[in-house]
């Protein structure tokens, strides 16, 4: 029996199989608004029945959003946007899930594929940034505003308020960005927080407003709705966050009420992600990532502290992701580049491994077709 495709309850949810579609930014949005492409990009997913299926990060306030372009969710009307598209997981028989972040000293950037640059002072749809510190990402970023303890106050509400509306709509998971250089991330490092009061400093002081904020969030959830937090396990610097950090920091998420540690890497500096096994050098588009390079760090969430844990990162083939969840090196694999390549991932990987042998898994629109396609290439195979 595949362990990929077994359910998995968290809480007072069931996750059908293991897949998860990772929050993929498509910087379409219109102020905040979700547009027909976000239908057509999500409802793909939900047809080709991964487990569960995240939105992109979705920003809690306007400052929040790394483009002009991104998702939002700090009104109602950019939630009932989105409403339809959760029904419509929903209506495929897998779970909907939203990322609600803030990209904090990273924000107000053109999307990558436009350059992905920071937007001049002077562009019409430029705004400044925040970040724990005044501290910019590299030299052609803004320098951030520090946030003041009356900010992270109206900061948590506006989380607060996201994971309110985002319950309202239908959504069965909330998982909170602190990853990639990104704000909640930004307050855990060392290389971006230098704040003299109760959240910078030491380990603790670091971790103080990103766990009281998931206190917070899980609050508003309820005892049945399970919290993810994706975190960047390493900065990949030898004065940056570490995995024995990330360890640290699971332990006091656990005590907060999160489930579920999403360990991606990398991003504080603005830098490409990181290798495991090269001495933390930085990668480049020219330097190709091992498949399963971060499963490493999942693996120690999922040995070292009680949470469940997510492994992300170049995982491509059937075999290699039910490897991850048979031999317990993560609860969860999720899947981004792959599963854009390969929307309907999940039901080729589930026959691949012999889970679906008769194309239940498919939705029934599409099940007779593939079926009758199976006969006739048997046939012709005799």
């Amino acid at each position: 029996m595949s362990q990929l495709f077994s359910p998995l309850t968290i809480r007072g949810v069931t996750l059908p199989n293991r897949v998860v579609v990772s929050p993929l930014c498509m910087y379409s949005a219109s102020e905040g608004v979700a547009q027909p492409f976000h239908f057509a990009h999500l409802s793909t997913f939900a047809r080709g029945k991964a487990g569960l299926v995240f939105t992109e990060a979705t920003a809690v306030e306007a400052i929040g959003r790394i483009t002009p372009s991104c998702l939002g969710i700090w009104n109602d009307k950019q939630a009932e946007s989105i409403r339809p598209i959760v029904d419509f997981i929903h209506s495929m028989g897998v779970v909907p899930g939203i990322q609600l972040a803030h990209a904090g000293r990273k924000a107000s950037t053109s999307p990558p594929f436009e350059g992905g640059q920071p937007l001049a002072a002077d562009h019409p749809d430029a705004w400044p940034v925040v970040g724990p510190s005044a501290i910019a990402v590299a030299d052609n970023f803004q320098q951030p505003r520090e946030l003041s303890k009356a900010d992270l106050v109206k900061l948590t509400d506006a989380f607060v308020s996201a994971t309110r509306r985002s319950l309202e709509i239908g959504f069965k998971v909330i998982e909170l960005h602190a990853a990639h250089g990104y704000l909640l991330h930004s307050f855990l490092s060392p290389v971006s927080n230098q704040r003299s009061d109760e959240y910078g400093g030491d380990l603790r002081g670091r971790c103080a407003y990103p766990v009281e904020l998931a206190r917070a969030v899980r609050e508003e959830a309820g005892p049945d709705i399970p919290v993810f937090m994706r975190i960047s396990a390493v900065d990949g610097r030898d004065d940056g966050w570490t995995m024995d950090d990330s360890v640290a920091l699971a332990g006091m998420l656990g005590e907060a009420g999160v489930d579920v540690v999403d360990c991606s890497s990398g991003g504080i500096a603005g830098a490409p992600r990181f290798r495991t096994d090269d001495g933390g050098k930085p990668l480049t588009h020219s330097s190709a990532r091992a498949p399963g390079f971060q499963v490493p760090y999942a693996e120690r969430i999922k040995q070292e502290t009680e949470l469940k844990s997510m492994a992300v990162g170049v995982i491509v083939d059937a075999d290699q992701a039910e490897d991850i969840v048979a031999s317990g090196r993560a609860d969860l694999v999720a899947l981004g580049r792959e599963i854009m390549y390969d929307p309907f991932w999940p039901l080729h990987a589930a026959q691949q491994l012999n889970a679906d042998p008769e194309f239940d898994l498919w939705p029934p629109q599409y099940k007779w077709g593939v079926d009758r396609r199976a006969q006739i290439k048997r046939q012709n195979e005799a």
